[in-house]
Formats: structure tokens, sequence, C-alpha cells
């Protein structure tokens, strides 16, 4: 079965086609949503636009069975008039098999471009099963490079916990495509010494080099040079903020002021001297 984009879907509806008001107990969520995470704040954020504006566009579903409806389109928009206590929601009634359903949801969502790295590459994976298309053909039916979506699908190969960082926001797309580079268990090892340091993406790229070339060189490396840093950049930032306040208020009562600051690996020296007019 070829698969539809854009436009096309809207030329292929009926004209007559209307929108119906469904129950909310007989809509069930798309089996193939590809978003398995919704956030609680993004959904009452959008219960409280709904409630403040309307549902300014209805939910697509099927009819699966004689008295029940699978979401096509809208699962997001489901959820948030559930939260305002709604017995019904206007919907758009599609006749359409499994192929065809799974299809729109994955275009659905890719659309909206805010799926988390993971959803999105399984998506594509989807997608190309499916509808048996190559990256190239399914990289311009959803408007993006092959390598945008080559370097998505590639993150598929980290290990599942390496994974959930990423998911989570931990981690950036860039840091995992990093550790790529190294196996399970190393990859995790990175991942802890990312976290526990702080690291960015070309330290991090720097210590999987390191880890590739034998266990003696991956720790000392970056750990000397992150502790400098670190500690320079993040943990003296407050006190010497606070410092420089105090002199400045010092120099508003007409007192004359000098000071000289010294950046040294592991410490921050400030000399203050207090002069007559």
């Amino acid at each position: 079965m070829a698969l539809f984009f854009g436009k096309k879907n809207k030329n292929e509806t009926p004209e007559d086609r209307r929108i119906t008001d469904v129950e909310l107990t007989k809509i069930t969520p798309n089996r193939f949503q590809p978003r398995h995470v919704f956030t609680d704040d993004a959904i009452d954020e959008l219960a409280q636009t709904i409630a403040d504006h309307g549902l300014l566009q209805p939910i697509v579903v099927r009819r699966f069975d004689e008295d029940k409806f699978e979401i096509i389109a809208g699962e997001r928009r489901f959820k948030a008039v559930q939260k305002l206590g709604w017995e019904s929601i206007p919907a758009i009634i599609e006749t359409m098999d499994d192929q065809r359903s799974a299809s729109l949801a994955l275009i659905e969502n890719l659309q909206r471009e805010n799926l988390n790295p993971i959803d999105e590459a399984k998506a594509y994976i989807d997608l190309m099963k499916m509808n048996e298309m190559t990256q190239t053909k399914l990289a311009e039916s959803v408007g993006k490079t092959q390598s945008y979506v080559a370097n998505k699908i590639r993150l598929l190969k980290l290990d599942n916990n390496v994974q959930y960082y990423l998911v989570s926001g931990q981690i950036t797309q860039r840091h995992g495509r990093a550790l790529l580079k190294l196996d399970a268990e190393q990859q995790n090892k990175a991942v802890e010494m990312i976290l526990a340091e702080k690291l960015n993406v070309k330290e991090t790229e720097n210590l999987v080099e390191e880890m590739l070339e034998g266990p003696v060189k991956k720790v000392a490396k970056p750990r000397k040079r992150r502790n400098v840093r670190g500690r320079t950049g993040r943990d003296f930032k407050v006190p010497i903020n606070t410092i420089k306040k105090t002199i400045q208020m010092v120099q508003d009562t007409g007192v004359r002021v000098k000071y000289n600051e010294v950046n040294e690996q592991g410490s921050y020296q400030i000399t203050i001297e207090l002069l007559n007019d």
C-alpha cells in the first residue's frame, strides 16, 4: 500500500464528511501511537487552553468495532478533554485499515517536531517497514534529509539504558552519537562520567577516543581537565559575584577600591586595596 502524506489526505476526504460528537468512553488510543511519553504539564497546559478557547480542531478516529473508536490523530486533545471532565469530543470518523491508520498516526506526530529522538527514530523504522520504503524515499516524504533520518535511526544502536538518558534529556543526541563507537558496557561507563562531570560534546568525544585506546587512559585525562574547569567556572561563580557586589557597595560609599583577579588551576585569587584620596 502506498503511503499518503500532506495535502493528499485532504483531497481524499469525502465532501459530505461531518464532525460528530463521540463519547469519550467509546474511544481508545491508537495502538500504533509512536509517542510513549505524554507529560502532565503539557496536557494540563493544553487542557487550560481548551477550557479558555474551546477545542479548535476535532480529533480523527476510525471505527474498529460496532460501538468503539480508535484515535488516528489528536490523542493529546483527547487526554486534555478527559482532564476537563468532558463526556464527548468532536471527532471526524474515517474508514481505513491498520496500515494507513498507523502511518497517519506516525506522520502526525513527526510533523509536530516534538517527539523525543528515540520515539522519532522508531517511527521512521515503522514507516519504512509498513510502506516498504528506503531511507531516502522516507526522508523525501517527511521533508527531511537522508542524513537527518539516518542519524536518528543510528541512535537505536545505543544501549537501552543510554537511550533512557537521551529520552529524559540528560544527554543530547550529539552525546549519543559520540557514544556509538563504544560497546554497551563502555557506553554506560561513559554516560556515568558525562553526568558526573557535566561533559560537553567535545569532551565526550575525547573520552570515547581515550576509552578506545585502552583502560589505562580511560579516566585520567578527562577528570583532570574537567575538575579545573568545573570549579573555576561553576563552584566559584557565586562567591566571586558576592565579593564583587561587596566591592561595589564599598565604592558606593565613596571609598576608592582597587582589586586584582588571578585565575589559577584549582584556585581563584582576588586582592583588594582600599586607597586614601
